[in-house]
């Protein structure tokens, strides 16, 4: 309890941001979508692939897409190399979005390989995320703003685009994660707090453990993830761990609580399993965002497409091509023109 204590007054003295650092808001909105480079090694655009003309699930373009978004697992589990990276996204980059890193295992990289790596990402048009490394850097600093701030200068330098805060094995008050999300954004890098319910999650410990450690009530994930996004965060990561992952029974009910209260641009889930994913796309469309394994790509792409699924999902998963141009208020359209015009 005493380091606890102790680390929360650090973190509450050193982390605010200073006056000089331009304001969260400010410097999330400069922070602008990476963009696949003109080069030999993108992907082929939609509309030369040889099959374009069966029918198939309108998903938005990659270029402008905040629905429907994929990250990727690199490497932690299994190596992820250049190669490797390279031919996976010259074949299925259209259907990536990010690449993110677990554990911490960027750390260990030799430099050059690493800026190899993120390049690589940003040559398909991916962004890359730092994975939630950041509770080992507070942990290790007691919340020294220095040190902080020399982490995130130097994933910013690197090319990381996006920092994940997450904070499943540290108890850390809710305003100096706030504070936290500001300095972030105030690095040039787009804070993404990841949330969840249960105490001790991003460990991958046994079902026994989590469940004596205890899990939190929906709506403290929910509280705290609003006001995260009232301090700027990019977007919120919802944590598998206690709803979905090592759980003898899934918590359907905190899935129904975060959708229902948060917008679907600003909430992903993990999702690092095939039952997983296939039961929010069932519940939530083909437009959700979602975490995934880079093994499992091939399989949600032709999900979120529609074109195959297993029993409970094949040719049930559909899109409206018209989404986007018809907005609604109250429950009415908004357009007065005869439906035939559309």
């Amino acid at each position: 309890m005493f380091a606890r204590t102790a680390l929360s007054q650090a973190f509450r003295r050193n982390i605010r941001p200073s006056p000089r650092l331009a304001s969260a808001r400010t410097l999330h909105s400069t922070v602008s979508r990476r963009t696949p480079a003109s080069n030999s090694n993108q992907a082929s655009s939609a509309n030369t692939h040889p099959f374009s003309f069966l029918p198939a699930n309108a998903l938005e373009p990659k270029v402008s897409r905040t629905k429907g978004l994929t990250e990727i697992r690199g490497p932690y589990y299994a190596p992820v190399t250049k190669t490797y990276l390279d031919e996976l996204l010259k074949d299925w980059g259209e259907y990536v979005d990010g690449v993110k890193f677990a554990g911490g295992a960027f750390s260990l990289m030799p430099e050059d390989r690493l800026r190899a790596l993120i390049d690589t990402a940003h040559s398909h048009g991916c962004y890359v995320s730092t994975g939630g490394f950041i509770e080992r850097v507070l942990s290790t600093s007691g919340g020294n703003k220095s040190v902080i701030s020399k982490y995130l200068t130097t994933c910013k330098n690197l090319g990381f685009d996006v920092l994940e805060l997450s904070s499943g094995f540290l108890s850390i008050p809710t305003d100096d994660w706030a504070s936290l999300i500001e300095f972030t954004a105030a690095h040039g890098l787009k804070p993404k707090p990841e949330v969840g319910i249960q105490w001790g999650a991003g460990g991958d410990a046994s079902v026994e453990e989590l469940e004596s450690a205890g899990t939190r009530d929906p709506k403290w994930l929910i509280d705290r993830a609003k006001t995260f996004i009232d301090a700027g965060a990019y977007m919120i990561m919802i944590e598998s761990e206690g709803i979905t992952e090592n759980v003898k029974n899934w918590r359907t009910d905190v899935i129904s609580a975060v959708t229902s209260a948060l917008p679907a641009e600003k909430i992903m889930f993990e999702a690092a399993d095939p039952d997983v994913f296939a039961y929010h796309i069932q519940n939530q469309g083909a437009r959700a965002n979602l975490f995934i394994d880079h093994s499992q790509v091939v399989q949600l792409a032709c999900l979120r497409r529609g074109i195959w699924g297993t029993g409970s999902t094949f040719a049930r998963v559909v899109t409206f091509e018209g989404t986007g141009e018809h907005f609604r208020k109250g429950g009415r359209a908004v357009h007065t023109e005869p439906s035939e015009k559309y």
